[in-house]
């Protein structure tokens, strides 16, 4: 099975894995890439830079708008708001997108002065982005990508500042380089089409970032919204090493997130970022072949519940789903003295046992969680997108021990279905027909 890996030991955002995904592509599609890039956006370049980091070689992606390329800047943990000399200029974004910045030279006083006049920037909403995204001239399922990226963000931030989805405005997301951003890993991976896609636990650093609002903890609140039941990780290392527009991506392309599973590695990227740290300061990615089929720990979290009504479980059961859950499920049963109850049952990688066990006193009424530990034989997971009479559709995909299912997924037939006043089994009947075509082609 054809799969990309990506390891981020030091974060990631926009740019550095566009530029670790460029280079996993073959010389032709890499011309490709750069002529769609560089004619999508007017005003806008990207061009590869070589790069080096900690003796590592790999490319910079510049991605500039009218000439000139956004920055972000980390703050000293402890430094109060008054304390800073004025950066008013510069603070003139949302914390949200960050997609390349965070890791270029931080300014000095004199180019602060001259970005701020000089440099301006404006607000756009959800929709201005759907309709940026709408009208570019690439592929249907980049664009349905590439939105469904953004539809995170704004959730994302809509949860940090507490308003609903329409009413927010995005400041550096909303700008044309994050866009170019987004829409440049969403080609790149149209382009190398892998099977599957996972990545390593997340660095996120630590300290404070300068942003719209203020001075924000790192991770941001929009970045730890992004990565909720994703694991990440800390450290020494002071700055926002993964930005919002990073986790976005990272949550909606990557199906887990773990270990580098056994491949043979046919190709390995490097997108490098330029402000230096102690370890190499960049995005590696992992192209190879694994096999489509094996075996894998799992946890079984079981408990009883009788006193919870049916609405209040589901509810507890959609939590555990957004916490990280492999599957929720209930049954029917019968305790003692006759009386009615339901079975909850949860599987969980094992490395996420505890944690969601502890999410199960947190959200259901039990007082108790019973653990079992197994192993269970899988067919291996994908996503592929698929051209019908409605759009692209994505369909999951499950492979192995010489078995291939497909079924489409159900978010996107029920939007059809509302959408077009459709009944949801012609739909899926419809989106089910027009993968099978698409295979035998």
């Amino acid at each position: 099975m054809k799969t990309l890996y990506l390891e981020c030991n030091m974060g990631a955002a926009g740019d550095m894995l566009m530029a670790a995904l460029y280079e996993l592509l073959p010389q032709a599609q890499k011309d490709a890439f750069l002529d769609a890039m560089n004619r999508l956006f007017p005003g806008v370049t990207v061009t590869p830079r070589s790069a080096v980091t900690c003796g590592i070689a790999g490319t910079r992606m510049e991605v500039l708008v009218h000439g000139r390329e956004e920055h972000s800047h980390d703050v000293a943990l402890g430094t109060a708001q008054n304390a800073i000399h004025d950066h008013s200029h510069e603070t003139a974004h949302d914390e949200a997108h960050h997609s390349h910045e965070h890791h270029d030279h931080e300014h000095d006083h004199e180019h602060s002065h001259e970005h701020g006049h000089e440099h301006h920037h404006h607000h756009a909403s959800p929709a201005d982005i759907a309709a940026i995204l709408a009208g570019l001239d690439v592929p249907e399922a980049v664009k349905s990508n590439a939105k469904a990226v953004y539809d995170r963000i704004a959730a994302a931030e809509a949860k940090a500042h507490g308003v609903p989805v329409a009413e927010i405005h995005f400041h550096e997301v909303g700008t044309l380089d994050a866009v170019a951003d987004v829409t440049g890993v969403c080609l790149a991976m149209h382009l190398l089409s892998p099977d599957q896609v996972s990545a390593s636990p997340i660095h996120v650093g630590s300290g404070q970032v300068r942003c719209a609002h203020g001075i924000m903890p790192v991770p941001a609140p929009a970045t730890a919204n992004l990565l909720t039941g994703i694991p990440t990780y800390g450290g020494e290392i002071r700055g926002e090493l993964c930005t919002p527009t990073g986790a976005a991506l990272l949550a909606h392309f990557c199906g887990s997130f773990g270990p580098q599973p056994a491949m043979k590695v046919a190709a390995v990227g490097i997108g490098a970022g330029t402000k230096e740290f102690p370890a190499a300061n960049c995005v590696r990615a992992f192209l190879g072949e694994t096999e489509e089929s094996g075996r894998e720990d799992v946890s079984e979290l079981v408990c009883h519940i009788d006193d919870m009504t049916a609405e209040a479980l589901t509810f507890a059961g959609e939590r555990l789903l957004d916490a990280g859950a492999l599957d929720v499920s209930t049954a029917p049963i019968t305790m003692k003295k006759g009386r009615a109850a339901w079975a909850l049952t949860v599987l969980c990688r094992p490395a996420d046992e505890e944690r969601l066990a502890k999410a199960v006193l947190r959200e259901t009424s039990t007082l108790g969680v019973r653990v079992r530990r197994c192993e269970r034989y899988v067919l291996s997971p994908s996503v592929r997108t698929v051209e019908t009479a409605y759009g692209p559709m994505s369909v999951k995909v499950g492979r192995g021990f010489g078995i291939r299912r497909e079924k489409p997924e159900y978010r996107d037939v029920a939007r059809v279905a509302r959408e077009q006043d459709l009944p949801f089994q012609l739909v899926w009947e419809d989106v089910l027909a027009a993968a099978r075509e698409g295979r035998d082609e």
